[in-house]
């Protein structure tokens, strides 16, 4: 049994890989085609809360700036910066 993981069935609390995790979280909500990636994502967001706070806050931020920037595109860079600000405050 996962030593992170109650015998509730709750939600880890720490993620061993939260990189690699997060890359590949990031990878799938960029639309890049992940092998079993609906299944991994499933997998990570039921299991991990790190994760799965991740994902939404990643989600959010897409979305937010989909709507704001007036269908230009996001520069890249602004992307990465803003997920680095991000990932500094957490």
């Amino acid at each position: 049994m996962d030593k992170n993981l109650s015998s509730a069935g709750e939600k880890k609390t720490n993620c061993a890989e939260q990189s690699k995790c997060f890359q590949l979280l990031e990878s799938i909500l960029d639309g890049e085609n992940i092998p079993d990636g609906d299944k991994i994502l499933k997998e990570k967001l039921e299991k991990c809360e790190p994760c799965y706070r991740h994902f939404h806050l990643e989600m959010a931020i897409k979305e937010l700036l989909k709507t704001k920037c007036c269908h230009q595109i996001t520069p890249q860079d602004l992307l990465d910066n803003i997920r680095k600000k991000v990932q500094e405050i957490k």
